[in-house]
């Protein structure tokens, strides 16, 4: 498990923006989950400065705007 980032807001198109805590980034289609790993959703998109990037997350049916201002997690797969 790594840490992503931060949700700073869910985007009008229903998906979380977390900014990118630590490098390297992640893959399409990563799993993200929460401090209980619990599912979030999956990375669907990279946005944004190389330098400080951000990392579009679209949600699992269960999730919603609670979130915001919580940390992320991305499971890493051996």
């Amino acid at each position: 498990m790594r840490r992503l980032g931060k949700v700073l807001h869910l985007s009008k198109s229903g998906n979380l923006l977390v900014r990118l805590e630590q490098y390297p980034v992640p893959i399409i289609g990563a799993q993200v989950c929460d401090y209980k790993l619990r599912s979030v959703g999956v990375v669907n998109n990279i946005l944004g400065p190389v330098k400080t990037p951000y990392v579009s997350v679209k949600p699992a049916s269960n999730v919603d705007g609670a979130l915001v201002g919580r940390v992320l997690y991305q499971v890493e797969k051996d």
